[in-house]
């Protein structure tokens, strides 16, 4: 990996990671394809709504399809037919939400497969040899992720796993054609996640991932987090926001210089008939919105936005057609990709604060009404 700072405007950045199966410009979202492809979104859809990158879960491909199948197409680029750079992550945040049925030690992680009961181990050793199979172009270390309400002494003992399971990591990585994360952690006290950041960005990475955030914290808390975490993160290096989607955060983490970011949430969210707006988020499904035929966002230019209204997208939610969730799916991911080009144009123009300030107005101001509206409290 080749990576390039081109434009700060304060500390939002503006750059390019040359990455194995293409460039990448940053500030960048990236769709969750767990198994390989995102739900309720083709790759073709994927790429038209303008995605760069796609990330994978290492821990599911392991499971199904599994490393044989992977080895024998000659990775996930071939075995999926993805022609756009893969993200894969190690397991860590699996451990994390599966916590029940894992056991972890100084050593690596114990778990009981989710899909059969099946017993397997995860290693630092065994991550790397998991990635470097699936072949994507950034491979995350392995990380222990930890819960809010950790108190001190399991956090400290969390960061010092994480800190020699990323050591190993870097010891055994073979694959010159895939960068390597290390992930920061430290929970949600300031000086342990000042030892992790220290730890994990002296070593000789390719990028940093930021853990253990967006695991049920506050917002505020977040933010907190990354005032702390933001400073001491090499200039020369991307950094990366592990498990933020929501575009309020989004902005707020740019803003003190995150480079990428991925989640499950727009995808999700669509599913369930929650869409991204310039106005805020609305939920297709209330009854509000059968006669209105409007687009979902008036002020996008997407192919949903373009051809339905959401009259009609309330109609196939309703009536529980597959393709409402592939519309709505579509629309989210467009929004979110467009919402970073505008905000990499504003860097480049040194323009990134008055952006935001005002997207935010448009965005949250409205959303209030929105909701209201969607309860049926005002007309």
């Amino acid at each position: 990996m080749r990576f390039e700072l081109l434009k700060k405007s304060g500390e939002a950045r503006n750059t390019i990671l040359h990455l194995t199966h293409g460039d990448v410009e940053t500030p960048v979202f990236m769709p969750v394809g767990t198994n390989g492809a995102v739900k309720m979104c083709t790759h073709d859809c994927v790429k038209k709504a303008g995605s760069q990158i796609v990330l994978a879960n290492a821990f599911h491909l392991y499971l199904r399809p599994g490393l044989d199948v992977l080895n024998s197409f000659g990775g996930l680029h071939k075995f999926a037919s993805w022609d756009i750079p893969i993200l894969t992550d190690s397991g860590g945040f699996q451990v994390f939400s599966l916590s029940k049925h894992v056991k972890v030690d100084d050593e690596g992680v114990t778990f009981r497969s989710p899909l059969d009961g099946s017993i397997h181990r995860f290693t630092p050793q065994k991550v790397v040899e998991i990635q470097e199979t699936i072949g994507s172009d950034i491979a995350m270390v392995l990380d222990e992720c930890l819960a809010p309400g950790n108190d001190a002494k399991a956090t400290e003992k969390s960061l010092k796993r994480t800190t020699k399971w990323a050591e190993k990591a870097l010891e055994l990585h073979t694959r010159q054609d895939q960068a390597l994360f290390g992930i920061t952690q430290g929970g949600f006290f300031k000086d342990t996640r000042i030892v992790s950041t220290r730890e994990i960005t002296s070593m000789p990475f390719d990028g940093f991932g930021i853990g253990g955030l967006s695991v049920g914290e506050t917002f505020e808390k977040t933010v907190e987090m990354l005032d702390v975490i933001m400073p001491l993160m090499p200039e020369n290096k991307p950094r990366y926001l592990m498990g933020v989607g929501d575009p309020v955060l989004m902005l707020e983490a740019i803003e003190r210089g995150v480079d990428m970011m991925d989640c499950v949430l727009p995808t999700r969210l669509a599913r369930h008939g929650a869409v991204f707006t310039s106005h805020g988020r609305l939920n297709i499904k209330s009854a509000v919105y059968a006669l209105d035929d409007s687009p979902l966002d008036p002020e996008c230019d997407c192919e949903v936005c373009q051809n339905y209204s959401r009259g009609y997208i309330h109609h196939l939610f309703k009536k529980k057609e597959s393709t409402a969730m592939m519309f709505a799916t579509y629309h989210n991911i467009y929004f979110l990709h467009k919402l970073m080009e505008k905000t990499r144009n504003a860097i480049k123009n040194g323009e990134f604060s008055e952006f935001k300030k005002d997207f935010l107005k448009k965005f949250t101001s409205n959303n209030v009404k929105q909701m209201a509206l969607e309860r049926g409290e005002s007309k």
